[in-house]
């Protein structure tokens, strides 16, 4: 669930308000993006994954964090490295490698998808019948 976002790395893109598939945040007095309807939240990742700036940190559960969590305490995201954790494991942004090959359910959808080999090259010296 959405948790935090950081005034300190948010640029005011509102990428994560138009990313948002329940309209969760509202536009904050400072033009910095507002947890509006945290209740609303579906876990979806998108905006963490979509925020250019890594400045979102969704917690891996589905409902709001306690008070005492640390998973609300600003400090505690930045000296671990969680705001845009979901963002670096996909190899979303810049100097980034896609991690999609190691997700399974992607190897499942390969493995009962295989990729369509391509057509043979056509030999131009051969003359086919208008």
């Amino acid at each position: 669930m959405i948790e935090v976002v950081s005034d300190s790395r948010c640029i005011e893109c509102d990428v994560c308000v138009k990313v948002c598939p329940t309209n969760v945040f509202d536009i904050g007095p400072a033009g910095i993006p507002v947890i509006a309807r945290q209740e609303d939240c579906q876990t979806c990742f998108m905006c963490e994954a979509y925020c250019p700036v890594d400045a979102l940190f969704v917690a891996p559960t589905t409902s709001p964090e306690p008070a005492t969590s640390p998973y609300l305490d600003h400090d505690f995201l930045e000296a671990t490295n969680l705001f845009g954790k979901y963002r670096r494991d996909l190899g979303w942004g810049p100097g980034r490698e896609t991690s999609a090959h190691t997700d399974a359910s992607f190897s499942l959808f390969r493995s009962m998808h295989p990729p369509t080999p391509a057509p043979p090259a056509r030999d131009a010296s051969v003359d086919l019948p208008a």
